[in-house]
């Protein structure tokens, strides 16, 4: 943005304010931006681009950057909010608002997924779209590759850090036989050891088990669930507890027999003579407890 695009401060109606490229907050991030400009204010004006009426009234905006301190505002109470308006067209708008985010999150995250595709959609070539947001083309391309085949349980695991998104790109080319060689050239190359390895081949099994995965917003995902599928579920979490319960007991009467048997052991002179043979003194103390709690409790 060059200094002639940037104007003077100028307080502008909250309300007019569209925000073109939405973000889901944390919640607890949120309550410390609304914080900290309740205690000092608005260090940092919000930067919007105006969009002219037809019929002459009050001009609305796009919001560029500063979704986070406009919605603080918001909740505070407040009707305007300050901001430096400039000149663009929803296109760059969406392009400054990603470079702007790239700039505080890591690259992995969901919205940036999205905010790919979007650019793709409008128009932008792979190129273009690793110039603006200053990633790899490589990245580019993986990325809208796994979302041009509906990959979204790869995708998924690319933007919660599982994966690297070139290893995601390989499974997602490659058939069953082909992916095991896939992991064992991740390992080889350092890009997947350890846990990262292990959940990479769970993630591997769902994919071949249960296929490419759904898209959060799914329809099917938010299906009313009938009466007899709720009493179902109950009564299949009932007998589950009802099990652990039956576990549990089980395990009791076991440590209660255990006990029980250490404790004659440990009266008997010869067996405690061999154990003093053998340099086993004294009992371990969280033993040694439990059967002195034993001894004490009522019978």
């Amino acid at each position: 943005m060059s200094d002639t695009d940037i104007k003077q401060t100028v307080l502008v109606p909250i309300d007019a304010i569209t925000v073109v490229n939405p973000r889901i907050r944390n919640q607890k991030v949120f309550e410390e931006i609304k914080a900290n400009i309740a205690e000092l204010g608005l260090k940092r004006p919000i930067t919007v681009a105006v969009r002219e009426t037809k019929d002459g009234s009050e001009p609305n905006y796009e919001l560029v950057c500063g979704q986070g301190r406009m919605e603080a505002f918001k909740a505070l109470g407040k009707s305007e909010i300050p901001a430096i308006v400039i000149k663009a067209s929803s296109e760059d708008c969406l392009v400054m608002s990603l470079v702007e985010n790239l700039a505080r999150r890591q690259h992995h995250s969901l919205d940036l997924l999205r905010d790919i595709r979007r650019l793709k959609e409008s128009g932008y070539s792979e190129r273009e779209i690793a110039a603006k947001t200053q990633l790899s083309t490589k990245y580019v391309q993986g990325v809208i590759k796994l979302l041009e085949g509906q990959e979204h349980r790869l995708l998924r695991a690319v933007e919660s850090g599982k994966i690297p998104v070139s290893i995601a790109v390989d499974i997602a080319d490659a058939d069953d036989v082909g992916v095991q060689t896939v992991l064992r050239q991740a390992y080889e190359k350092k890009l997947l050891r350890g846990g990262r390895l292990l959940r990479a081949k769970r993630l591997v099994e769902a994919r071949q088990k249960h296929g490419k995965g759904q898209a959060t917003s799914d329809s099917r995902s938010r299906k009313s669930l009938s009466v007899e599928s709720l009493l179902k579920t109950y009564e299949n979490d009932v007998e589950k507890k009802k099990m652990l319960l039956r576990k549990a007991h089980a395990t009791r009467s076991e440590m209660l027999f255990l006990l029980q048997s250490l404790k004659t052991l440990m009266a008997d002179e010869n067996f405690v003579t061999l154990l003093r043979a053998e340099g086993l003194a004294s009992l371990p103390k969280t033993i040694a407890d439990r059967l002195s709690h034993a001894e004490s409790a009522p019978t």
